[in-house]
């Protein structure tokens, strides 16, 4: 059902990329509800109404019912059975089914194993007896929690069955999935919108690196060949029909050689497509909200090129607690920063971004030069 704008939506997450929703449903006349536990989460403080309460409290989902017409989430940890609760009702998007298959790492690599889409080699890990199954070919590898794993955290990587043994005790023999490590060539995720009557809109490819398991730096337009874009962009398109998927989905890909693997499926706009609000005519949030109220999806190209970088909590800490010099990124006049919201920063956690644009072709000099600005923060 088209909902009209001044009706009032629902957020489920009220960290940065549900803040950035909160924006861009505001831009287009909605109202939004947000569910979220902190009090001072951010996207919370700008929504039109917070309800501090747990994402399976009744009370807060009977609220949401009765005063919202329509339902979203920022993150995958979401409990599928509030998002069942409120489909009920109420008109929700993803569906329960699609969240609860990629919150998990064991049903998500079985589903992409099961649709013959390209996955690295793993095994699951539910007890100390399916080590008994592993080839000596899965070394070295990496060994994941199943769930509630982010940013490099419930991750070590192993380099023989003592390794993992020592690891899994260490994740107090929580299911896991051992992955064989990928020689990689580069790393890319593909942005995808689908609305209701199954159009599919993709943000262009975007390259990214990481520090420590955590994103640094995405380049886009990815610098692939064309036919290894169209391959993941394809394959991204294969999995949103598979998950009868309604909304923004990011796929996350290694590239090693020739062969193409997925590493892991979001189901929400994610921190690779930031660029998409400063470069691109829709952003990934213009999409999602647009995708939420069953409206037509916006144009998902890219107007600049661009280049963004992440501002962990390390920024403020080191070489010793300060406010960052600002006016070293304000003053370029093809950098615009953002800055989410949050009171405390810490090592590690996910505080802003800064997005460079042009109109020039991407080079390594564009990107160590913004190295260099960060490093003067």
């Amino acid at each position: 059902m088209k909902l009209v704008p001044k009706k009032m939506l629902a957020m489920l997450g009220g960290g940065q990329l549900g803040r950035y929703f909160v924006m861009a449903a505001h831009k287009m006349g909605y109202k939004v509800t947000v569910l979220d536990p902190d009090p001072e989460s951010p996207a919370g403080r700008i929504a039109d109404i917070h309800l501090n309460y747990a994402y399976d409290n009744k009370e807060a989902l009977d609220k949401i019912i009765q005063t919202c017409e329509a339902v979203s989430t920022e993150f995958e940890n979401i409990p599928a059975e509030s998002l069942d609760y409120l489909n009920k009702k109420i008109q929700v998007h993803p569906n329960a089914n699609a969240v609860k298959i990629v919150q998990n790492r064991i049903r998500e690599k079985t589903f992409l194993r099961e649709n013959a889409i390209p996955v690295g080699l793993f095994y699951v890990i539910q007890s100390i007896e399916d080590f008994n199954e592993i080839s000596q070919e899965c070394f070295p590898g990496i060994l994941k929690i199943a769930e509630f794993g982010y940013d490099g955290k419930g991750q070590k990587r192993v380099d023989d069955i003592e390794g993992a043994l020592k690891a899994f005790a260490e994740f107090n023999h929580k299911p896991c999935v051992l992955e064989k490590q990928i020689q990689l060539d580069k790393e890319v995720s593909v942005i995808l919108a689908r609305s209701v009557d199954g159009e599919i809109k993709t943000h262009p490819v975007a390259e990214n690196i990481h520090v420590n398991g955590i994103l640094d730096i995405t380049i886009a337009p990815a610098n692939i060949d064309h036919l290894t874009k169209k391959n993941v962009t394809d394959l991204a398109k294969m999995i949103a029909l598979k998950l009868n998927y309604i909304g923004v989905m990011a796929v996350e890909f290694f590239i090693s050689g020739k062969q193409i693997f997925v590493n892991e499926i979001a189901p929400r706009p994610h921190n690779s497509g930031h660029y998409t609000i400063d470069a691109c005519y829709s952003s990934q949030f213009d999409q999602q909200v647009r995708a939420l109220v069953e409206m037509p999806l916006g144009n998902p190209d890219q107007h600049s090129n661009a280049i963004m970088i992440n501002l962990l909590g390390d920024v403020w800490e080191e070489p010793k607690l300060h406010e960052p010099n600002w006016e070293s990124i304000l003053k370029e006049p093809n950098l615009n920063l953002h800055l989410y919201g949050k009171e405390h920063p810490r090592k590690a956690r996910k505080m802003g971004h800064i997005t460079f644009v042009t109109n020039e072709t991407l080079t390594h000099d564009h990107v160590l030069h913004l190295q260099n600005i960060k490093k003067r923060l």
